[in-house]
């Protein structure tokens, strides 16, 4: 059975207070115009027998408490369906507010697919719970009523519906915990689904090229059958207590019914009394119908518990200090150590990275590059040491000032906003619109971006991207809010040759105006940048410049790079002027040698093996640095 939410889940799916005592109230008045409307026919009844003429008072009252029951039952399904949306509405906000605010790495605890379930149904069924509550427990004043009444008429008549109470409140028992049991598992089973569909809708290009759509359909749909068995169960236990129900309540009316015809018979009791006796056992037995609500409960019990992990996400703290106005944008790490599930990530990173000069961090897959990046710009905190910016500690800076300074780009960036220019103007301040050209082009994306329908105003999802499209979007966001540090994850991945080089230029640029922070995995933004850091293993390798590293063969082998063996130089041949060519001779051929190949966008060269090759299609044939 699922743990009860802690007091963090039930304040927060109690707020709006006002409306829930208002849906309280309108219930508990409901139910009792329902409890005085037996009473107020009795009367009727027995006068009219009595006196031979219509008891208009007693009718009118009778017609005055069956328009306030139904009034207020209207008022009662308005304001808990407005109360419930609001509550629904009001904890997605929560939810989603908790998950974007903590670490990246607290927030992503929760896989995509599951966490998408959670926001959706758990949030829809645990926010039931506080106006489900709220009629439940108006809802209990009918049956007490209905009791109390028996008694006030009879005694007998309330003894003999009281024998049967017992078995009933064990059957709202049983129900409730295992009610609660199946929900629980039914939402495991939901949320396990919802992820591998995740997983294969961001794979679907993979799957597609591979053959194994029938394959992944067959794994997504694997929880089917325990789901299916886990919704049965959930029916079952509600039919079971339904057909109890259906069989113990109306024994128990008709109990009671025959006692107080033995009482009437006695003349212990009038014959309007009878009647009364007859609705009041009817609201008696009427607490069968609470079953529905207590199942209700228990479910959004078991959503709320499911929510719990997400309510208590902690929050990066902040404090507001600001940042020196004239800073350079010096970046210092001290000490860090970043430790999950008890091994270290990080550990020991010690460096700076001097204000206005560019970092490239380099290593093997699972080295820590991205850690560093994420503790560099403080979209996560380290378990130890400092990360300060100009001298300031990050941890004390005001986030909207460091989110202003500190600009990302991603591998795979995230696009929101309406149209392409939104997307590019996304943060903290929103640029001018020539500010957002400005950055576009200098990430290579104007180009393309003019050739969409509406140019920049295109709609997103009108707007058909490939891997290296979105890319240069992202990057354009991040220098449309270039600050006084830049940090580029692995966000030229999917750029071909020619528009990483350009992005290169354009990051060359901000040198003196803004720090860059690069994770790098080609040899290229290891090349154009100040200095390199090579992280192995979580730590730091070594720092220095990018040929001064490449002399280690653990560093080449980063790259992937495997010298050439050595081979012996073609024998010299004689050339038409007689002089010796294939040799070091002739200057102007080294020079020809070295310079660059054209390369125009539609045309891709061709080995020859008769050419020499560009510089950067050589294979190097020793240690020297490309």
């Amino acid at each position: 059975m699922p743990s009860p939410p802690s007091a963090t889940s039930v304040r927060f799916l109690g707020t709006g207070r006002l409306p829930l005592a208002a849906v309280a109230v309108c219930s508990a008045l409901a139910a009792l115009a329902a409890v005085a409307l037996p009473a107020a026919l009795g009367i009727a009844v027995d006068q009219l027998i009595s006196e031979g003429r219509i008891p208009w008072s007693a009718l009118l009252l009778c017609a005055g408490l069956t328009v306030a029951e139904v009034l207020l039952d209207a008022l009662v399904a308005l304001l808990g369906g407005t109360t419930t949306a609001a509550l629904t509405a009001r904890l997605r906000t929560l939810l989603l507010d908790r998950v974007v605010r903590t670490e990246p790495r607290r927030g992503g605890a929760v896989p995509p697919g599951d966490l998408t379930t959670r926001l959706t149904a758990n949030a829809a069924d645990a926010a039931a719970v506080p106006v489900t509550a709220a009629t439940a427990v108006a809802g209990v004043l009918l049956p007490l009523g209905g009791i109390v009444g028996l008694f006030l008429i009879d005694p007998w008549t309330g003894l003999a519906l009281l024998v049967g109470a017992p078995s009933f409140v064990l059957l709202l028992r049983t129900l409730i915990r295992r009610t609660a049991d199946a929900a629980a598992d039914y939402q495991r089973e939901q949320a396990l689904i919802a992820t591998r569909l995740t997983e294969a809708l961001d794979g679907a290009a993979t799957l597609r090229a591979a053959h194994t759509a029938t394959r992944e359909h067959a794994r997504i749909t694997e929880p089917l059958t325990a789901l299916a068995a886990h919704g049965r169960r959930t029916w079952q236990i509600h039919g079971s207590a339904a057909g109890t129900s259906a069989v113990l309540l109306p024994l128990l009316s008709v109990l009671v019914l025959a006692v107080a015809g033995l009482r009437l018979a006695a003349g212990a009791i009038s014959v309007g009394d009878l009647l009364a006796v007859s609705r009041y056992a009817v609201l008696a037995i009427g607490l069968g119908s609470l079953t529905g609500a207590l199942g209700a409960i228990a479910r959004g019990r078991s959503a709320a518990a499911r929510l719990e992990p997400l309510l208590t996400l902690p929050p990066v703290p902040h404090l507001a200090r600001t940042l020196p106005a004239e800073g350079p944008g010096t970046v210092e790490l001290r000490d860090i150590d970043v430790v999950e599930d008890g091994k270290h990530l990080l550990r020991g990173v010690n460096f700076t990275v001097p204000g206005g000069t560019s970092l490239a961090v380099v290593g093997r897959s699972g080295s820590g590059k991205s850690l560093v990046a994420a503790v560099a710009g403080r979209l996560m905190d380290p378990d130890g040491g400092t990360v300060s910016l100009d001298g300031v500690p990050l941890d004390t800076v005001d986030p909207v000032l460091l989110r202003h300074e500190v600009g990302y780009a991603f591998a795979r960036p995230t696009l929101w906003g309406e149209t392409v220019e939104d997307t590019i103007a996304a943060g903290a301040v929103r640029p001018t619109d020539t500010g957002i050209r400005t950055a576009a082009r200098a990430a290579s994306a104007d180009g393309f971006i003019r050739l969409l329908p509406l140019g920049y105003r295109t709609p997103l999802d009108q707007a058909p991207l490939s891997g290296g499209e979105r890319q240069r979007l992202g990057l354009a966001r991040a220098f449309a809010h270039a600050g006084r540090l830049l940090i580029l994850d692995d966000a030229t991945s999917s750029l071909d040759t020619v528009t990483e080089r350009q992005v290169q230029q354009a990051l060359a640029r901000y040198t003196g105006r803004s720090t860059r922070i690069v994770v790098a995995h080609r040899i290229s933004s290891a090349v154009q940048a100040d200095r390199v850091l090579w992280m192995d293993d979580g730590e730091v390798r070594a720092v220095g410049r990018h040929t001064d590293l490449w002399a280690d063969p653990d560093y080449r082998q980063v790259f992937h790079y495997t010298p050439a063996p050595p081979t012996a130089p073609p024998p010299p041949t004689d050339g038409p002027s007689g002089r010796l060519t294939g040799g070091l001779t002739d200057p102007g051929a080294l020079e020809a040698a070295a310079a660059p190949v054209p390369v125009s966008a539609n045309h891709r060269p061709t080995e020859d093996p008769a050419q020499p090759a560009p510089p950067h299609q050589r294979r190097r044939s020793g240690p020297e640095a490309p």
